[in-house]
């Protein structure tokens, strides 16, 4: 082991002495129980030549002392601190302080396979992309799983692709998967929009709608879901919480539009953006009446006969049944189909040969088919 330690210590020197091919941002406040395993899969990284620069964000715990102690061992790594701001403040306080060619970000609780960082950069080396994506896989602590989209997207390797080709590329709002030529990301003048939750999406939707990428199928990430994380969710019937998702999504919407193809626009309408609105729709039954206006409004505003109703969405068919009587004001019954669904579930029938969600509204005149048909181009 001691000839195994000494080793180590010399390829670290080694990748030190050398400038540094890839800088990763890295934020951090109340990671102590999880900050030593991730910096520890950065350190086995395959790819030896990155900087990582630890933005101590004014964490209460002893995250700090963790991060310090890796820099005392490791030049690679090295800190830099600042009162609590938030994560996009960290980040843009980090990428002050980057200075290699390539770019990325880890968050504090996560960690990398050993090659992620050689497959993305040594893509961009190739093809000369402006950003590589990769599988992002997540972990309970039970299982390892990547979502039926990002199985989608990753099923095969592909290159030098645009947005035009992908629209569906869109959804991936995940930063962290990802690796950046520096000045692509200059170019473009991208920051992360301070001060606001969801503040991932609109920043990658400016990427994938600017420049070239290269899709990955191996995974390049693991997303660590905490056993604390159920408070996140907890947060989506605030007030604060909805105002948030409200202004990033009419960030990503306005750059959407001023890209100008009506196909990556359709597609991002009915696939992209709708996907998180069932959490909120969800939230209702102990909502306040501001919280059910804004929200009512805002679906309104985003889904309608100019861009999609929701009711056309590719969204699973319970939400878009949502979606439509938020739009028609109809919170009694938004409720009551929640109290349906907790009891009985998605349940689907037969009609002349067509799946349908069988729910007590579906006989109503007038009801749209999309509400009621279980595949919504059927």
């Amino acid at each position: 082991m001691p000839i195994l330690d000494a080793v180590r210590r010399a390829r670290r020197a080694r990748a030190a002495s050398r400038p540094p091919v890839l800088s990763v941002v890295l934020p951090i406040y109340n990671v102590e129980a999880y900050l030593e395993t991730t910096l520890a899969s950065i350190a086995a990284q395959s790819l030896r030549e990155f900087e990582v620069v630890i933005v101590d964000d004014g964490s209460p715990d002893s995250s700090v002392d963790i991060a310090r102690s890796w820099a005392a061992r490791d030049r690679r790594f090295r800190v830099v601190s600042q009162q609590n701001a938030g994560p996009s403040a960290a980040r843009n306080t980090g990428l002050r302080h980057c200075s290699a060619p390539y770019l990325t970000f880890v968050d504090g609780d996560d960690t990398l396979p050993p090659n992620a960082w050689k497959h993305l950069v040594g893509s961009l080396e190739r093809t000369g992309s402006d950003l590589s994506v990769g599988k992002l896989v997540r972990d309970n602590g039970r299982r390892q799983f990547a979502t039926e989209r990002m199985e989608r997207n990753h099923a095969v390797d592909r290159e030098r692709l645009t947005v035009q080709e992908m629209p569906r590329i869109l959804a991936d709002v995940f930063p962290v998967n990802k690796v950046y030529r520096r000045m692509f990301w200059d170019r473009l003048g991208l920051a992360f929009p301070e001060g606001v939750f969801y503040e991932d999406q609109p920043v990658m939707t400016r990427g994938f709608l600017a420049g070239t990428f290269d899709v990955l199928s191996e995974t390049v990430y693991h997303y660590w879901i905490r056993a604390d994380q159920s408070s996140t969710t907890q947060l989506r019937h605030q007030l604060s919480d909805l105002r948030d998702r409200i202004v990033t999504k009419r960030m990503t919407v306005e750059s959407v539009i001023a890209h100008g193809s009506p196909e990556v626009t359709s597609t991002f309408f009915d696939y992209v953006l709708p996907v998180d609105m069932w959490e909120y729709f969800r939230s209702v039954p102990q909502c306040s009446e501001e919280y059910w206006t804004m929200l009512r409004d805002a679906v309104r505003e985003f889904w309608n006969p100019s861009t999609v109703p929701f009711e056309e969405t590719l969204v699973p068919v319970q939400q878009r049944l949502m979606g439509w009587l938020v739009t028609q004001d109809r919170r009694t019954d938004l409720e009551a189909l929640i109290a349906f669904l907790d009891t009985h579930g998605v349940v689907t029938g037969q009609v002349e040969g067509v799946e349908v969600f069988d729910h007590p509204w579906r006989t109503e005149p007038g009801i749209p088919p999309g509400c009621v048909l279980v595949s919504p181009r059927a």
